[in-house]
Parts: C-alpha cells; sequence; structure tokens
C-alpha cells in the first residue's frame, strides 16, 4: 500500500520522530511500505524556511531530497490533473497545501498519514499520524 506524507509528518520523522504514534511509526519503518512526499510540501517547507518560520540545519533544496533519500521516500510530483482537481474539492480548508495533497491522495489512490484532522472532512483516506 502506498501512504502520501503530510508536510508535518515528514517534518516529524526528521526531528521528531518520538510525535509519531506506534502504529504508524511501525507502518512508516516497514520496508515494505511505500511512502511518497509531494512536491507541494517541499514547496511548503522552502516558503517556510525562506519566511523564518521553519528551522533547518541546511537549506531546503540540500534537506529535503537527503532526508527522503534517507527515509526512502519517493517524490510525488505536482500534475497539471492534480492542481485542476483542487477545483473540486469543498472548501472546509483555505490553506492551498493541505487542499493539494486531498488532491494527490483522490487522484494516485493514497492514504494521507497526516496528524491534522482538517482531513477528515475530505472523502480522502487518512492515518492519524499519532497513533
Amino acid at each position: 500500500m502506498s501512504y502520501l506524507l503530510d508536510t508535518q509528518v515528514f517534518l516529524w520523522m526528521q526531528s521528531t520522530p518520538e510525535r509519531i504514534g506506534t502504529r504508524s511509526r511501525l507502518l512508516i519503518d516497514d520496508g515494505a511500505t511505500s511512502l511518497v512526499l509531494s512536491a507541494a510540501s517541499s514547496w511548503e517547507i522552502a516558503i517556510k524556511h525562506a519566511l523564518g518560520k521553519l528551522p533547518l540545519p541546511e537549506p531546503p533544496d540540500v534537506y529535503v531530497p537527503t532526508r527522503m533519500s534517507s527515509s526512502a521516500v519517493a517524490a510525488l510530483p505536482v500534475e497539471h490533473a492534480h492542481a485542476l482537481r483542487v477545483a473540486a474539492l469543498e472548501p472546509h480548508h483555505r490553506d492551498p497545501f493541505d487542499r493539494m495533497l486531498v488532491a494527490q491522495a483522490q487522484l494516485e489512490g493514497l492514504t494521507l498519514i497526516t496528524a491534522d484532522p482538517v482531513f477528515d472532512q475530505y472523502a480522502v483516506d487518512v492515518l492519524d499520524a499519532r497513533r
């Protein structure tokens, strides 16, 4: 099964893995689990870092790909179909990065690993990262 990591969960994996619940941690650590990170998450990380809201030990263009490789996380590009799907989503949430993750999870048939309850409002499979 394939899982799309919420940006926050990807960052927790790198710096504070103890924030991830036992069930989710076992799944993430299972070599048979396919984990993906959206290019939208890389964009979000880059923006927050540039604004001084997300300190990182190295620039995002080094940090993200290095950590993806060491964590066996594959890249998920943002395609036109993903971007256009956002228009069909209910307006439960205004965060453009989160809305893109929902659209990608829906179109790619991915379960989203997140700690953010806002995703429960959408027609998308969610795994609570805190469990």
